[in-house]
C-alpha cells in the first residue's frame, strides 16, 4: 500500500473479528517496525508487552479495566481483539544514556529535558505499529490504562518499576464498529493549525488544480 494511503486510512478501530488471529509474521513485523522508531541519544528506552494468549488478554482486561467499568459497547468490541501490545517507557534509560561521556549530563537532572522524551519516543514506536497495522490490512486502537489501574496492571504482568505503560494497543482484523462521535468535530484544516514564519501566519494552501511557481 502506498504510504500516503496508509496515513489516510489510519483510524482507531474498536471492534474485531475474534476468530481471526494476527499471523505470527505480522506480529513480528509490527515489533520490528516499532523498534525502528527514533529515540533521543539512541537510548531506545522502551519495552513492549505482547499479549496473544486468551488467558493473558483476559488478565489484561481484568487488571486494566476500571472498577466502575467502561462503556459496554466499546469494551465488548475491544476485548475481541486477538492481540494486545502495551508500549512502555523507561525514564532511567534516558537519564543513564545522557550521563555518558558523549552527552555529559552527569547530574541526571530531569530539568534538562524540555519534555519527557522517554514518553515521546514510546509514542513514536506506537505510531509506527499503528501505521504498520493499516499496511497489513488490519485495524488497531491506542488507548490509555487508567492511572488507578496501573499498579494492578504492573502486578498482573510483573512489569519492572522503571517501565511506565504509555498506553495499550488492540490489534486485529476489523469487524463492523461505530465510528467515534468525536469525529463529528471534523478535522481542523491545515491552514488553521500551521503557522509560517511566525505564529499567526497561516500556511497558504494552493487551490485544487492550481500551480505554484
Amino acid at each position: 500500500m502506498e504510504f500516503a494511503e496508509v496515513v489516510r486510512r489510519r483510524r482507531m478501530v474498536r471492534n474485531y473479528d475474534p476468530d481471526r488471529p494476527v499471523p505470527p509474521e505480522v506480529v513480528d513485523r509490527l515489533l520490528d517496525h516499532a523498534v525502528r522508531a527514533p529515540s533521543a541519544g539512541f537510548a531506545q528506552g522502551w519495552g513492549f508487552l505482547v499479549l496473544e494468549d486468551p488467558a493473558d488478554r483476559e488478565r489484561f482486561w481484568a487488571a486494566a479495566t476500571p472498577e466502575r467499568g467502561g462503556r459496554d459497547r466499546w469494551l465488548t468490541g475491544m476485548r475481541r481483539a486477538p492481540l494486545v501490545v502495551v508500549p512502555h517507557a523507561n525514564r532511567a534509560a534516558y537519564l543513564d544514556r545522557y550521563a555518558e561521556p558523549d552527552k555529559g549530563w552527569t547530574d541526571r537532572a530531569e530539568e534538562r529535558w524540555p519534555v519527557p522524551y522517554w514518553h515521546v519516543d514510546a509514542g513514536f514506536a506506537a505510531l509506527l505499529m499503528l501505521l504498520t497495522v493499516v499496511d497489513e490490512g488490519l485495524g488497531a486502537c491506542f488507548f490509555g490504562i487508567p492511572p488507578e489501574r496501573t499498579a494492578t496492571y504492573r502486578a498482573a504482568f510483573d512489569v519492572p518499576a522503571e517501565f511506565t505503560p504509555v498506553g495499550a494497543i488492540t490489534i486485529g482484523y476489523r469487524a463492523p464498529d461505530q465510528r467515534s462521535p468525536s469525529l463529528r468535530r471534523g478535522r481542523r484544516p491545515v491552514d488553521e493549525v500551521v503557522h509560517r514564519g511566525r505564529w499567526g501566519r497561516p500556511v497558504a494552501i494552493p487551490e485544487a488544480g492550481s500551480a505554484t511557481e
